[in-house]
Parts: C-alpha cells; sequence; structure tokens
C-alpha cells in the first residue's frame, strides 16, 4: 500500500505542471467549465454561492462521508462526551475492517490502547476505515446508532435529502455483511450542495476541524514494529506533490460509484473558499477541477463591505405606539462583508427585515425601548443581471438592525390627548366620506 502511494506520488509529480497551466487562461474567463458530474464553490465567511453546476444532483460522496463523522465526534468533544485521551475499544467489527488493505486503513488491534485523538487523526489524514468505525461506536455505542445520529444531524444542519447508511463512505458491500443499514450495495449519497453546506458547518462549527485536516503527512506507530507514513489524501496541500497555495483541507473520496471526489478548503488573504467537485474521472482530475474554480474565484471575486456599521436607511422609519415620538430611524448595528464579483459592488443593495415578534399586531413597535432595540435583521440584495446564486443556507443574516435612539414611553397626559384626536380624526374622516 505504502509502495503504491510512492508510485502515484512519483507520477503526479510529473504532472503537476499541467494542472496548474489553466490559471493564465482561468484568469480572462468570466465562468469556468468544470470537468465533473457536480460542482460548486461558496464564500467561506458569507456562504455566498460563488459558482454552481449540477449542484442538486444526489450523488455518492464516498469517504467525504467522515466529514459527518468529524462533526459529531468533535461535537461529542465539545460537549464533554469524551475526551481527546479517552482509550477507544476496538471491536471484531472494526479490526476487520482494518485489516482490509485494498482499502485505506490502519491496522488495529484489539490488544492494543488507542486513544480518540490517534484514532481521529487515522481518519481525517488518512481516511482509516476501521478507525473511522472504532470512533463510531464509541460515540454511538454503536455504528448502527451513529449512522442515525449522522441523518439526525443532516436534518438539524438543513442539509436536505440525504443517505448515511454507514459512517465510512464505503459501499456496504465492503463491510464484511455487518453494514449498519441500507441494502447490501448502497452507498452514502448527497448532492454537492448538501456537501458543501456540511463542509460550511463544520467549519463554522467546529474550526479546529482544520489543525488535522491540514497535516499533509504523519507517521502511526502504535501497536507497529514499523511506523506507517499517513500521506493525507488531499495532494494540495502544502509540501505534497500537488500543492496549491493556502490549501488547509478537508476530505477526499472515492469509489466504484462515486469517481473521485474532493470537498476542498483553501484561503489567500482574506479570502476563504470552500469547494466540491464530484464524480470525476482521476485521482488527479478532482484537484485539477478544484485548481480551476480557486484560480477563476481568486481572479474574478473580492472581498467588499456591502453593509458599513451604522448604515441608516435613508427615509425609512417604524412607526411607535405609546412613545414620546411616532416613529424611529433604524440602522444596522455592525458591518458586513462579503466576496462579490470585482466592479459588482454597487449592484448588491442593503434591505431590512422586521422581527413581526417585535411589532403589535397592526405593524407597530411598542415603546419604552433602549437605543439600539433589535427590531429586526439586515440582509443584501443582488440588483444586477449575471448569475447569482444566492447563500448556501437559507438563514442568513448580515447584521441585526436596531433602533438609532430610546424612545421613552409617552405620558398619560399625551397618550389621552392622543386618543382624543384620534376619536375625532376618525369620526371626520366618516362625515365626509
Amino acid at each position: 500500500m505504502r509502495n503504491i502511494r510512492r508510485i502515484i506520488s512519483f507520477v503526479l509529480a510529473i504532472c503537476f505542471i499541467h494542472i496548474f497551466a489553466f490559471s493564465s487562461d482561468v484568469q480572462a474567463q468570466e465562468s469556468v467549465d468544470i470537468q465533473a458530474e457536480a460542482a460548486i464553490l461558496i464564500d467561506a465567511d458569507s456562504g455566498k454561492i460563488l459558482y454552481e453546476q449540477n449542484a442538486d444532483e444526489k450523488l455518492a460522496i464516498a469517504s467525504m462521508t467522515k466529514m459527518m463523522t468529524e462533526y459529531l465526534v468533535l461535537e461529542a468533544i465539545k460537549n464533554e462526551e469524551i475526551e481527546w485521551d479517552d482509550e477507544v475499544p476496538i471491536s471484531d467489527y472494526a479490526q476487520q475492517v482494518s485489516q482490509n488493505y485494498s482499502l485505506s486503513n490502519i491496522p488495529l488491534l484489539e490488544d492494543v490502547k488507542y486513544t480518540v485523538k490517534e484514532l481521529y487523526e487515522s481518519m481525517a489524514i488518512y481516511s482509516a476505515n476501521g478507525a473511522t468505525i472504532a470512533l463510531a461506536e464509541l460515540v454511538g455505542g454503536s455504528e448502527a446508532n451513529f449512522v442515525q445520529m449522522m441523518n439526525d444531524k443532516a436534518e438539524e444542519l438543513g442539509l436536505g435529502d440525504v443517505t448515511f447508511v454507514n459512517t465510512t463512505g464505503l459501499n456496504n458491500k465492503d463491510l464484511f455483511g455487518q453494514h449498519p443499514a441500507g441494502s447490501e450495495t448502497e452507498e452514502n449519497m448527497m448532492s454537492a450542495r448538501s456537501t458543501a453546506l456540511l463542509a460550511y458547518r463544520l467549519l463554522h462549527d467546529h474550526p479546529n476541524v482544520l489543525e488535522t485536516a491540514s497535516i499533509p503527512v504523519k507517521n502511526f506507530t502504535k501497536g507497529l514494529d514499523d511506523p506507517l507514513e499517513m500521506l493525507n489524501w488531499n495532494w494540495m496541500l502544502d509540501g505534497l506533490d500537488l500543492a496549491y497555495p493556502g490549501v488547509d483541507g478537508l476530505k477526499t473520496g472515492s469509489t466504484d460509484l462515486a469517481g473521485f471526489a474532493f470537498t476542498g478548503t483553501v484561503q489567500k488573504g482574506d479570502m476563504r473558499f470552500i469547494s466540491v467537485v464530484m464524480k470525476t474521472n482521476s485521482a488527479i482530475s478532482r484537484f485539477r477541477e478544484t485548481a480551476k474554480l480557486y484560480d477563476w474565484g481568486f481572479s474574478q471575486f473580492s472581498k467588499q463591505e456591502i453593509v458599513p456599521e451604522g448604515y441608516k436607511f435613508e427615509n425609512k422609519t417604524v412607526p411607535v405606539v405609546k412613545g414620546k415620538q411616532k416613529e424611529v430611524a433604524v440602522q444596522a448595528k455592525s458591518s458586513f462583508s462579503m466576496l462579490v464579483r470585482n466592479n459588482e459592488k454597487d449592484l448588491y443593495k442593503p434591505e431590512f427585515t422586521l422581527d413581526k415578534k417585535k411589532f403589535d399586531d397592526d405593524g407597530n413597535l411598542v415603546a419604552p425601548f433602549e437605543k439600539g432595540e433589535k427590531i429586526g435583521t439586515v440582509t443584501v440584495k443582488y440588483s444586477g443581471e449575471g448569475s447569482d446564486y444566492g447563500f448556501i443556507t437559507d438563514k442568513v443574516a448580515t447584521s441585526e438592525l436596531v433602533t438609532v435612539e430610546e424612545v421613552k414611553k409617552a405620558n398619560w397626559f399625551t397618550l389621552s390627548m392622543r386618543a382624543i384626536g384620534n376619536f375625532f380624526g376618525g369620526l371626520w374622516d366618516k362625515i365626509i366620506g
């Protein structure tokens, strides 16, 4: 297995120059042609979708599955349900899978004490399948229970129509008849959009995921006479043959059904992308197509402040009742920046949405309230004629909408006079009507 990886590495070194020969051509393009069944590129900070291609087709995701396994393991650590130094029991099933050297694995032994950290690193760096099952059994009690947790978490995260039948991303036929869910030949299935959303939530909810995902190579020694070199399957990492500046994650995948897939993360200056390419035709092509996406994205987009802090909506106020003033101006509490096409900043306009819970049945804000009272959210709207794909999540709130000033409650006399005025005003309207 290790010799095969070294041979592949040598071949890739020869092909290296061809993969990144696309840069000069891509920079002049308005769009980019990605040779993959599906692809998507998003702004990792705001979730803005920059490019998509067949992004909603449900496809096999192979070992990109392990992003969900990582999410649940990191969540268990965050919730103090497990710790990095906890020892993980190795079941007969996990050991049996780990001994299959036709798959990505480190050999596990039942009488050796492995920690959560050791198994997590082997899963995140080397995509070790037996280690993945052992971690799932630790967190879920069984792989079947963990698969249910994966599907439940997918629903909670709003991933849409996804199917998890195991924790590794293997085809069920590779699990020695012990697959936890689905038919004997099923695999985990997601769309490129859902996969990007999972990666987006993983980075935002557990940013420490990149600490391990960015490790290019590490030796695994536990229980072995000779160290096993875990060369990261993400060959775009710094120090590996297909290194692309700024790549620090995230997960590859390949099976006969899935082809070759890759969910990548990259940062350059103040811009960070999440990319997904699915069902490419070779291990090299998934990185070639990802490089094309990155070259295009970095050349076509820049980070722009769309909503400045304290942005006021001119000539727009909200009505107030029971207050000393009858209306109040509103503003954005904080600034908001996102990636936009070069020279298109002015095509994005701030707009606000009011929180109905803050208003009475007639649409009035009820006094008294403080300056800076949150009454809604500020978002942005694209007014150009080009392609705008929206955001990876529908829960987009760029900033809180707050009141510009405090409005105190009017005294009883003022309220009484207003009530009398409203009464006679309404009566007069009826007379002349």
